[in-house]
This record gives structure tokens, sequence and C-alpha cells, in this order.
């Protein structure tokens, strides 16, 4: 953190300077086409911002991928794409598992792409960034791009503003639907066990998942859950603390007032929990070292039957699964509706692009405009169905997704860039089984009478900058050294009580509570 803080300031003291520069040395840092459009735009102000006698927009772009392999550069979706923006796109692609370390170092090294995802825009780093004029304030702006302001939720807008500004353009997605507890149905039909509901009913099932032989197949070689850990939270296990607390995040609330997890009794008994699956041998052995797509790849390959993850994602866990079984069907991919009677509800998006202040305002702008033109159907459509021919066929009226294809051009990771959420759209696909769309809808719809929002997102503390990664840290390390069996329980008992003394803490508390408030 602090290496990062001080290459940081160099940035912040690079950019300063050059806004000191005035516009001639900002647009000089650009190519001749880039200062001619400048230079056309100011002499024309009455002009449309994107016509077809403008040259094409060059845009750096960072963001990240999911697939076994990012899109190619030449791939045809995005060429089309750049016509209809009429953009040059240059896209570094970047592993989901490496694109945190990858954002800081490039954040600190100031070489910034025009365009880049911040996954969390509420990260110390990226908020001192944007409070010292790293990123364009976009709010004054989006009035005038009327897709940013129709398919991007006001709750998302809200959210993400820092201080009255707008540095950040939230990546869309639906609130209802977020990543919860998927079991595998046919498994709970070989072991006689029906849907869980409890805490009790999943340790149960996760039991007879590792033990009763629920593939069939006479052999001891599967696991009740298979989940991932971060260095400053639960991460695919956070849904087990959110069970057990009855809350979606960092903090709760009680009596009127902001308490942080580690204060609320649901948090031990959830440590407690999975120490004990954990010495049952009911949750995969090196999940301490498992990465995400790890993770997945155990679920996919059916050594797991359970997994936190959102029911739009389950296409490529079928099409690995039915290869393994051609008679697996995709309805034995069973979200949970509830568990204790929570589930989770989303912010309405996940991460946010930002453009930083080195990029001049004309461009600003056409990227901006970029953004608008892309969330139009014509244009997101390509990366949704792909191109007629090549990634589906028309029959009968109907679209027929090729979803081999789909998936081995890695489209679909454009979404990451741009995104155009409709309310199910986390929840259902319709690459599903028509049966599978209206049965995960279903439960969307339940899940939606009792899910829980995050009542702490956006909220800022001066002394949390420095104060809640370290806080973070020690808790999770210790939550897992506990789990692991390396710790005793009263190590948390011991931990949450030195929490209570700290002033540090008490500060945090406080100002977390004023902001709170204060929204």
């Amino acid at each position: 953190m602090k290496k990062t803080l001080l290459c940081l300031m160099g940035l912040l003291l690079v950019l300063m300077l050059a806004a000191c520069g005035g516009d001639e040395e900002e647009t000089a840092s650009n190519d001749d086409s880039d200062s001619t459009e400048n230079t056309e735009t100011e002499n024309n102000e009455s002009e449309s911002t994107s016509t077809e006698d403008e040259e094409v927009t060059d845009v750096r772009i960072m963001s990240h991928f999911f697939s076994p392999t990012p899109p190619s550069d030449d791939n045809e979706v995005e060429q089309r794409i750049e016509e209809a923006t009429n953009t040059e796109l240059d896209i570094e692609w970047v592993s989901a598992n490496n694109y945190p370390d990858r954002f800081n170092v490039v954040l600190a090294s100031g070489d910034l792409p025009d365009l880049m995802l911040v996954p969390d825009p509420f990260s110390p780093v990226f908020r001192q960034a944007a409070e010292q004029g790293a990123f364009w304030d976009v709010g004054p702006y989006i009035d005038d791009y009327p897709n940013l302001k129709e398919h991007i939720a006001d709750i998302a807008w809200d959210l993400t503003t820092m201080d009255g500004k707008q540095f950040a353009i939230p990546r869309p997605r639906p609130s209802e639907g977020d990543s919860f507890f998927i079991v595998r149905k046919d498994w709970l039909d070989n072991v006689g066990l029906e849907e869980p509901t409890t805490t009790e009913e999943l340790y149960e099932v996760m039991r007879a998942f590792t033990h009763d032989d629920p593939d069939g197949n006479g052999e001891d070689d599967t696991v009740g859950f298979v989940g991932y850990i971060n260095d400053e939270n639960m991460g695919g296990f956070g849904a087990f603390e959110g069970v057990f607390n009855g809350v979606n995040g960092e903090w709760g609330l009680q009596d009127g007032e902001l308490v942080h997890r580690a204060f609320l009794p649901g948090t031990r008994d959830m440590i407690e929990y999975l120490a004990k699956a954990y010495e049952d041998g009911l949750i995969a052995a090196d999940f301490a070292s498992l990465q995400v797509s790890q993770a997945r790849d155990m679920f996919k390959a059916g050594e797991a039957g359970v997994n936190v993850n959102k029911s739009g994602a389950l296409q490529d866990v079928y099409d690995s699964l039915v290869q393994i079984n051609p008679e697996f069907e995709f309805k034995n991919l069973l979200p949970l509706t509830n568990v204790n009677g929570f589930n989770p509800k989303g912010p309405g998006f996940a991460g946010a692009n930002v453009i930083p202040k080195s990029v001049p305002e004309e461009k600003m702008k056409k990227i901006l405009g970029m953004i608008d033109r892309w969330m139009e159907e014509d244009v997101f459509m390509l990366h949704k169905h792909g191109i007629e021919g090549v990634h589906h066929t028309v029959e009968d009226g109907e679209i027929v997704i090729d979803t081999e294809k789909i998936l081995a051009d890695g489209i679909a990771d454009h979404n990451q860039i741009v995104y155009v959420s409709d309310p199910y759209a986390s929840t259902v696909k319709p690459t599903f089984p028509e049966e599978v769309q209206e049965m995960y809808a279903n439960i969307q719809d339940e899940r939606e009478k009792t899910s829980v929002g995050n009542v702490a997102v956006g909220l800022h503390s001066d002394i949390g900058v420095t104060y809640l990664p370290e806080l973070r840290k020690d808790a999770q390390d210790l939550k897992t050294k506990i789990i692991l069996g390396s710790e005793p329980i009263t190590a948390w008992d011991d931990f949450v009580e030195d929490l209570k003394n700290d002033p540090d803490m008490q500060t945090l508390t406080e100002e977390i509570n004023e902001s709170y408030q204060n929204r």
C-alpha cells in the first residue's frame, strides 16, 4: 500500500503539472488527428460530436476477462463495434484473477489507458487518486448521453457518487439475482435430501455430498462445497457470512447504527461452522489457495455439489457437466432461494469504468459517446448473440445460439466493457432451455421478496483509507487460520475484544455512521 501510494503521488504530480501547462500542452500529448478533431469541434460547437465525417478515434481500454482465452484483436464482433462507434479499439485484456494487481501497477505507473475498469470504485487507492484529480468528473456531461442515463440505474449513479462528483461510470447490473448458493439438484435426489433452507440443512447437504457418493460412481471423489477466499474478505465463502448475520457486506444496521461485522455474533458462528466443515472434509481441502477460476473449474468438473455464483453464469457449467454425463439436465443446477431467510441484493452495478484526466476533454466526450452508441441494441447485441451465420442462426424467427463458438471466440467478455442490463440479466440467459429460464425467473421473483442490500456501499471514512485495508487483512487472515485449525476460536474472541478498545476502530465507526446519516 505504501509503495502504491508513493507511486500514486508521483502520478498525481505529473497530472497536476500537465494541467498547469494549459490546453496546448494537453493537446500536444495526442496525435495530429486528435488535434485536428479538437480544433474542428471548438470552431464548430453547434455540430454533433459524432458525425460520419469525423476521423476515427483511437481508444485504449483495459478490462478483465473470464473466458478461457480473451477475444482476439481481429475478431469480427470487435470490428463491427468499431465501425458502429467510429473508433479504433486497442484493448488490453487482463485475467480476472490478476486484474486487481494489474490495476494498481498501471495506476502507479502513470501510463493510463483512455478507459479502464475499476473493480472497486470505493477502494482507498482509487478514491485518493480521484479526489486529487486523476480522473474526469463525468457528472456534468451525462445528460448529453441518453443511453448512459437510461441504461444505468439511478441507484448505481447515486452509490458511485463521491463528494458530489461522478468520477466513475458504473457498469450496470441488475440488483436482483446476485451471487448465492448453487446446488446440484440431481445429487440432492441421489442422497434423498430436499433443498436446504437453513444452515443446519445446508451442512447436512454438504456432508452427504462428501460422504454418500452423490454421483453414484462408487468412489470417494466428491466434496460438499468449493469456493475461494480473498486477502481482505471471505470471497466465495461470503455467502456463509451473509446467512449467519443476515447482513449483506461489511456493516450491519442495528437500532439505526452501523456496526462492523466483526462485532456481529453471526461472524463467530460462521467461523465455527466452517471450521467444523473443514475438519469433516466437507469443503475443498485447498480452498485457501484456490483462485476464482479454479474453484469454478472444480464445480464444472463435477467434483463439488455446492458453489456460489449467479445463475446467469451457469451455461459453461452445464456445457462442462453434460460432457461428463450426457444425461445431465440443466435444471439440476439449482439456485437456492433463501438460507436462514436471507439472500443478497446487488447494488445495481459491478465495478466501474473511468477516464483519466490525461485524456483531453473532447476525446473524453467522444469516449462517452462511444459507450452511449455501444449501448444501443444493434451494437450491444453483437456480444450477446454474436454475428448471424457465425455465432447464431435464425430459424422460424428465433435466434439459435452456437454456444461453443461464442465461448471459443470469447465475445461475451465485451460485456465487461459495456453492458446493458435487464431485470433478469443475472438470472436468465437466452441460451438456457425454456423450462430453466422460467424456473430461474421464478426463483428470482421469490428471492426479491426477502433480498437484503448492502447498506454501506459507497460510504466513506477518512481514517478508513489507511485503517480498513489492514483491518480486513488481519481479520481475514485470522478467520482462515481458525477454519484451517491452526488457531482456536478463542483467538477470534481476543481479536474482537482488542477491536472494541481500539480508538481507530471507534473513529472509523463514528465516521462511517456520519457518512451514512449524511447520505
